[in-house]
């Protein structure tokens, strides 16, 4: 990992990742609670991961998701996703006021694509080689 993406991961998970993170893991209990809402309970863990330590790292298409991934993203989109976007949205406007705060407004849009179809995806490192993804 390079220094700039470590102090900014530091930053981000002080300052906005945490609280993120403590969301889409309360989310991801209840849904393993709900035992048929399991698939997006895993996911919430995943997104979870993800909001901790976004920097250095993206999400790519998972090789093999097929239909089911599918049907579970547009009940997702309807249920949770839009709404999770656009509180992402909303938070990265007050971000990008501020110069330091451009980076995580960036981070915050970019966990816009995964709160809205969050299944069949996986999160790799933005250094890794496109061909390994």
């Amino acid at each position: 990992m390079k220094p700039i993406q470590l102090i900014l991961n530091v930053l981000w998970l002080v300052f906005v990742g945490f609280w993120m993170a403590l969301g889409y893991i309360l989310a991801g209990i209840i849904c393993c609670i709900l035992i048929i809402t399991i698939p997006w309970g895993i996911a919430s863990f995943r997104i979870a991961s993800y909001a901790l330590w976004p920097f250095g790292r993206t999400t790519v298409e998972k090789q093999g998701a097929g239909t089911g991934s599918l049907l579970g993203n547009i009940i997702w989109f309807i249920v949770a996703g839009w709404w999770l976007a656009l509180g992402h949205l909303l938070t990265s406007i007050p971000l990008f006021i501020s110069i330091i705060g451009i980076p995580f407004g960036w981070a915050n849009l970019k966990l816009i694509p995964l709160s809205l179809f969050p299944l069949g995806r996986e999160i790799v490192d933005s250094d890794q080689p496109f061909g390994a993804r």
